[in-house]
């Protein structure tokens, strides 16, 4: 059974309403709905490179720039797509969230309706 995958952190607005719109499209076409707290269960390099590629965007564009960790540890250096991927997995706050992913494609869910595109 095909199933939906959401990267979700419980304490962003965004990612609730991102997840609540990936749990309405589950239950009207039965599928199952699996939700992966990214920040207690983080991506590897190669999941993030993964669902990089499925969503056709550059490393960069997924990463939360105006996170702390961001502004004091890379701001304004000139990182490679390896380097900016090895940095959020070291720091997966800087993750851009929700994630949802369904079978080989995957949206960033901002806003919610996003979701929609995968189906």
């Amino acid at each position: 059974m095909a199933k939906i995958i959401v990267w979700h952190n419980p304490r962003c607005k965004k990612s609730r309403e991102g997840l609540a719109m990936a749990e309405k499209i589950a239950n009207e076409k039965g599928l199952e709905l699996e939700i992966r707290k990214y920040l207690d269960n983080p991506p590897t390099v190669e999941e993030l490179k993964q669902v990089i590629k499925m969503m056709g965007i550059k490393p960069i564009d997924l990463v939360r720039t105006k996170e702390s960790i961001w502004k004091e540890n890379y701001k304004g250096k000139d990182l490679s797509d390896e380097e900016v991927i090895q940095a959020m997995a070291k720091y997966p706050k800087l993750v851009e969230r929700p994630i949802v992913i369904y079978k080989n494609k995957a949206v960033l869910a901002r806003p919610a309706e996003r979701v929609l595109e995968l189906f």
